[in-house]
């Protein structure tokens, strides 16, 4: 008589329409609850695949071997992984985090089952993320974040991802047309900052000066507070900063390091912020906002809120596009500010202290992008030493 029992793998249509294989297989009775256990799996690309998994998970349940894990695929690990991502860092960084998961990660790799990724399937993803994006190695640590996860938690013993080859061979590059460096050089400042303030509003100007004259981040000047200011010593302390949060929200937050740091300002800066002071507190008062209330912003929108970081970037552009000038970003203020210290002669632990770099390696790193001015005097003293 033919066996009419019901084969336990069952096919079925993913979202492309592929015909997939999956099965339900009972494991016995929980001892903590008593009740039966079964454990579906799914993603079977053919019916044999599928019988070869389903006996291999019966013979480990009959000799007691088999451990059943909580998660079967990657996308199911980042769903518990992320949940306690979100409790160690910044919204901001948070939110871009999703970015790279959303984008990038859980395309390629979501679908697959944890026990299956290999060390070729994560270089194969890897180089194409490399052949398309600048940022291909930020995408493969967080990826890797993922498994290291798995393994704190005992699904799997090792991370495929430690042994991804990210080197890749040098090639020789043209020199970056000067032009194109995005610093200006001491002469080029002026002239930026002597256009900006015929062109430009005092607020918007007054920003722009404050950042050239103080090497401040962006998000570190839209969040300051008049109260961060000490007119009588000259100094402006530095500990906070506005990120972009969930749905596009601003909100206050610590320094990229998470550090405080207060630094001396010259007269004539102080003296600009002092005039915008008092120009703001008549201006905003003909919009019935009072800005001396407690931790007023010293530079806010119509409705005295954080200005929109992308702002700061079109009042540059407009002065430079109306008064034919190199372009240089908000960020390249604060590459300017840095060079010129350094042609100054300030050390690079007076640079590092005062442009909040964590790390002296970013400090070096602008070091070696000194004006062409600077590189000059350089050989000129070389010159004079030996033919002096």
């Amino acid at each position: 008589m033919a066996n009419k029992k019901a084969s336990s793998i069952k096919s079925y249509q993913d979202k492309s329409g592929k015909t997939m294989y999956m099965f339900r297989v009972y494991l016995g009775i929980d001892e903590l609850t008593g009740k039966a256990k079964n454990t579906t799996r799914r993603g079977f690309k053919t019916k044999k695949e599928a019988e070869l998994e389903l006996n291999r998970i019966k013979v480990k349940v009959a000799d007691g071997t088999y451990k059943q894990t909580s998660v079967e695929t990657y996308q199911e690990l980042y769903d518990l992984w992320i949940i306690q991502y979100e409790k160690t860092v910044e919204e901001s960084t948070f939110v871009k985090t999703l970015g790279y998961f959303k984008n990038h990660i859980l395309p390629s790799f979501g679908s697959y089952r944890i026990e299956k990724i290999s060390i070729a399937i994560c270089q194969k993803h890897y180089d194409e993320w490399a052949s398309k994006l600048k940022k291909a190695r930020t995408i493969k640590s967080y990826a890797k974040k993922v498994l290291d996860f798995a393994i704190k938690h005992s699904y799997i013993t090792t991370n495929p991802f430690t042994h991804v080859e990210t080197k890749v061979k040098q090639t020789f590059i043209d020199p970056v047309d000067e032009a194109d460096e995005n610093f200006y050089n001491k002469e080029e400042l002026r002239t930026f900052l002597e256009y900006a303030e015929l062109h430009l509003d005092y607020k918007s100007f007054t920003l722009l000066r404050l950042i050239s004259y103080t090497g401040m981040r962006k998000s570190e000047a839209l969040a300051l507070t008049w109260n961060d200011l000490n007119f009588v010593d000259n100094e402006l302390t530095i500990n906070k900063a506005i990120g972009r949060g969930k749905n596009t929200q601003l909100y206050k937050k610590s320094t990229k390091t998470g550090k405080v740091r207060t630094i001396k300002i010259d007269d004539n800066t102080v003296a600009i912020l002092k005039e915008w002071k008092k120009q703001q507190k008549q201006h905003y008062l003909k919009l019935g906002i009072n800005t001396l209330q407690k931790n007023q912003l010293v530079f806010s929108n119509k409705e005295n809120a954080y200005i929109q970081p992308g702002q700061v970037q079109k009042w540059m552009y407009s002065v430079q596009n109306k008064y034919s000038l190199k372009r240089v970003s908000p960020h390249g203020l604060r590459h300017t500010h840095c060079s010129l210290l350094f042609e100054a002669g300030a050390s690079i632990k007076e640079v590092q202290d005062r442009l909040g770099h964590s790390d002296v390696k970013t400090t070096l790193d602008i070091y070696t992008h000194v004006t062409k001015k600077a590189k000059e005097g350089a050989i000129q003293k070389f010159v004079n030493y030996l033919e002096g």
